[in-house]
């Protein structure tokens, strides 16, 4: 006795689809006549997307399926495509090479955002927007410091810091005082269990 195990079957090329569906395909290629092919080629696109409704408004959707289909029958299907016909070569390129950020950040904890708001900083006239400017991209730096797992950070670590990214073309005032550590640092609320809520309210 035969038993008729999936291991024993020609794989699924798009398993998501099922083996029903690559048997339809396979057959529509042992067709001679191409208006049939055709027809058929337009009924399983219609079965293909009514497997996937929740698929429907992503854009090109149908482009996708005539694209599955081509996959199946791994590019021989000889049919009128409604859209360029697709070609094995477009799915096996290697992507392209993703370009790389090459810009040199001086301090990665407070990121490329700082250094260029310092840089408007130091365009600004001297004054209370400039000042005002300063402190908040002081407070903003202590707390991407904060960020990195580090205990704890001094204002005048952070105005040094300051000093040296712009170049000293910017110091904190004496006096300023920045916001304190405690105020960057998330208080973790505390675990309480259902039955516990429930008691208490």
């Amino acid at each position: 006795m035969e038993y008729d195990y999936n291991s024993c079957r020609p794989r699924l090329i798009l398993p998501e689809y099922g083996r029903n569906m690559q048997k339809m395909v396979d057959h529509i290629l042992s067709m001679e006549d191409r208006d049939e092919r055709n027809r058929l080629a337009q009924a399983i696109i219609t079965i293909m997307g009514n497997m996937n409704p929740h698929l429907r408004d992503i854009n090109d959707f149908k482009h996708k399926l005539w694209d599955h289909l081509a996959i199946m029958s791994e590019f021989k299907l000889d049919i009128d495509y409604p859209y360029d016909v697709p070609r094995a070569e477009e799915f096996v390129e290697k992507p392209r090479r993703v370009a790389y950020n090459t810009n040199q950040i001086r301090f990665r904890h407070y990121g490329k955002i700082i250094e260029r708001l310092i840089e408007e900083a130091i365009k600004l006239p001297e004054g209370e927007d400039k000042e005002t400017l300063i402190k908040l991209i002081a407070n903003q730096m202590k707390k991407s410091y904060l960020a990195w797992n580090r205990d704890s950070v001094t204002d005048a670590i952070i105005g040094a810091d300051l000093e040296a990214l712009s170049g000293k073309r910017i110091k904190l005032k004496e006096g300023v005082k920045l916001s304190d550590q405690k105020d960057f640092q998330k208080q973790k609320k505390k675990f309480i269990p259902r039955n516990d809520k429930k008691q208490r309210n």
